[in-house]
């Protein structure tokens, strides 16, 4: 420490002469107190954790290691965020106190702390570490690289403040008359003090690893305590010694605008010690940033442990936007089955939680990629607050527990996907129209094979989508095109093409996606029959209908097995019901040309039955609720009469 007077190192000199004596076995300590260690007459002792209250610790009964609480760490980024602990200093009565600028009075306290703080990081580097790795070479019980992991780059920091820091401080001091300057030299400092972040980043791995291996390693428990005991670590552990770093440069801001509220308003160093105080506030937040990434990481590891660390899934860099239980809409169990969801930056994690839990929580069944993923609500009365994800490899059909948490999911996956695009320079955007027009289907054409396509539920079709054939429990089974999704027949299944969000395999596709996929056009085995009047393509939504949903069917006229029926007036023949056995189904069992019919009441009494009524011919419904009947009666009586309907929207009914 050149350029320091003798008097001025008597503190640090004396602490280390304790530290080297120390690690001597045997060595009797010497009998005196330690100057860095007291406190001047009348002023308040500096606490060895800095400006705050002790730090948090797990106390282990008996003698065994005390490791620092996690919640401590949260506490101190709390601190470092809201900036809540930053309170002005209390004037102090020190001994000549009347006798010197109060501006200079700070200075010499952040020079004794200093002092104070370069024998600290003495005793973590030149002791702790250096003792621990001389046994480490010596016995061969614990790893050499345990030991540098634990005290991560302590030589550095060590090293800098005790070679450059500290002098200069100790020279400005002892120059104050002529340069009355304080500001330069924490400029020096500040960009310096970023290499407290690797170090803060380490610490939880670091306090993890000196529990285990005190635990784990006699040697090593043994060096431990025999620093640990003596005089030098003032019966303070390793672990608390190892705090020190972590709030120092909270310490030098505290400091600091003590001293710029101390300064005259015209004094020179206000503008450098301002420049100052906000190059360490950065410094602060540079470590407030790094305790971040520490929790960040440790968080991810957790949830990797639950995920069964697989390969192809941990990755460090990944951030875990949500995640949280959800609902499967299956097409063909009737009750969702549940399941859980991880939202990451970059993939969406389908998984199933593991009854017999051996390590891993979840069992991962599908990864769908955020790149190219979409999402949107589904409009379901069966299934309330579902959504729907489509991504390349997989689309998902999930249900919330709420609407909020429906509208939570939605948002979040969105951002993600905003991100994404925003972060891809090759992406450009197609333009898009609204669902169902031209343009749509024709984007829908052109992703065929590209993406995973939204399976069509089984119930919602009794025929097959492509040939119109009704399905039975024997002869005609449901089968699904993997790559438009519609429910068809095993003879229009029968083909097989290589879909590329399948890793280019061979998968079950429909007659019409064949041709599209692979260009090969087949003659069809069966005549070229004429479409009938009831080959008329189910409408699902309002877009297509003026009016449409589920009714209930009674009377002679829909037979004993038709008790309920997806009754739609479509926009193309405004003046015929349709009535489909399920909603996705391609041809309807009955159309009623609605012209020149009555609407009346049933007799049952019920305000949710209306009948149609003309030359013999009666129909009777029956809708959910009286008000969904009446907007029925208003569209059928509208198509009865003849009229077009001046508001097509004011009839609208969607499931």
């Amino acid at each position: 420490m050149e350029g320091m007077s003798k008097e001025k190192l008597t503190s640090v000199s004396n602490l280390v002469t304790v530290f080297e004596n120390s690690r001597t076995p045997g060595a009797a300590p010497r009998a005196h107190t330690l100057e860095a260690e007291r406190h001047l007459p009348g002023c308040r002792p500096p606490s060895p954790a800095g400006p705050w209250e002790a730090p948090s610790v797990e106390e282990a009964p008996g003698p065994g290691p005390r490791t620092v609480s996690r919640r401590y760490l949260s506490s101190l980024k709390n601190k470092l965020s809201s900036g809540t602990w930053r309170k002005s200093c209390q004037p102090r009565t020190c001994p000549g106190a009347g006798t010197q600028p109060e501006e200079k009075r700070v200075v010499q306290e952040l020079l004794e702390t200093e002092q104070a703080y370069v024998a600290r990081l003495h005793l973590l580097d030149q002791v702790f570490f250096q003792e621990l790795l001389e046994e480490a070479r010596r016995s061969k019980a614990f790893p050499e690289d345990v030991v540098r992991l634990i005290f991560s780059n302590i030589s550095s920091i060590y090293q800098f403040h005790s070679q450059f820091f500290l002098p200069e401080l100790q020279r400005r001091l002892d120059d104050w008359t002529a340069t009355p300057r304080l500001g330069d030299v924490i400029q020096k400092l500040a960009p310096f003090l970023k290499m407290y972040s690797e170090y803060v980043k380490n610490f939880e791995r670091a306090a993890e690893l000196l529990a285990t291996w005190t635990e784990k390693s006699p040697p090593f428990q043994e060096v431990l305590t025999r620093i640990q005991s003596s005089e030098a670590s003032g019966s303070l552990t390793l672990q608390h010694h190892m705090l020190e770093p972590v709030q120092r440069i909270p310490r030098y801001e505290l400091l600091l605008k003590e001293y710029v509220q101390k300064l005259p308003d015209q004094a020179p160093d206000r503008a450098d010690a301002q420049k100052a105080l906000d190059m360490i506030f950065s410094a602060a937040q540079h470590s407030n940033a790094a305790i971040t990434e520490m929790e960040r990481l440790q968080d991810l590891w957790e949830v990797y442990q639950r995920l069964g660390l697989e390969d192809d899934i941990v990755d460090p860099s990944n951030t875990l936007l949500r995640e949280g239980p959800v609902f499967k809409i299956s097409f063909r169990r009737r009750d969702p089955m549940e399941r859980y969801l991880f939202l990451f930056n970059n993939m969406l994690l389908y998984c199933v939680p593991r009854v017999i839990q051996v390590g891993s929580h979840f069992q991962v069944r599908t990864r769908i990629d955020v790149a190219g993923m979409k999402v949107r609500e589904l409009a379901d009365v069966e299934f309330p607050h579902s959504f729907l994800v489509s991504g390349k490899q997989r689309t998902l059909e999930l249900q919330a527990r709420s609407q909020e948490e429906m509208i939570s999911w939605m948002q979040t996956c969105q951002a993600a996907i905003d991100q994404i695009e925003k972060r891809n320079e090759t992406f450009k955007a197609a333009a898009q129209g609204p669902e169902g027009d031209a343009q749509g289907q024709e984007l829908q054409c052109e992703e065929l094979g590209l993406r995973a396509p939204q399976w069509i539920r089984d119930k919602m079709v009794t025929m097959c989508m492509r040939c119109q054939e009704p399905f039975n429990a024997l002869m005609r089974r449901r089968h699904h095109c993997r790559a438009c999704g519609y429910v068809v027949c095993a003879r229009c299944s029968d083909y097989r093409a290589e879909l590329k969000y399948d890793d280019n395999r061979p998968n079950r596709v429909c007659l019409s996606c064949y041709t599209f996929l692979t260009g090969n056009v087949l003659r069809e085995d069966k005549e070229d029959k004429r479409r009938g009047i009831l080959e008329k393509v189910s409408a699902v939504g309002s877009e297509q209908s003026l009016v449409c949903g589920f009714l209930q069917l009674s009377g002679d006229k829909w037979g004993k097995s038709s008790s309920r029926g997806w009754c739609v007036i479509p926009r193309d023949d405004p003046l015929v019901l349709y009535v489909y056995a399920a909603p996705q189904d391609m041809r309807a069992h009955t159309s009623i040309p609605l012209l020149g019919y009555q609407v009346t009441t049933g007799p049952q009494g019920d305000p949710r039955v209306f009948q149609l009524q003309q030359s013999g011919q009666l129909y009777t419904f029956k809708a959910e609720t009286e008000e969904l009947r009446g907007r029925w009666v208003r569209a059928v009586e509208r198509a009865a009469s003849g009229r077009s309907p001046g508001e097509p929207r004011d009839g609208d009914l969607s499931d």
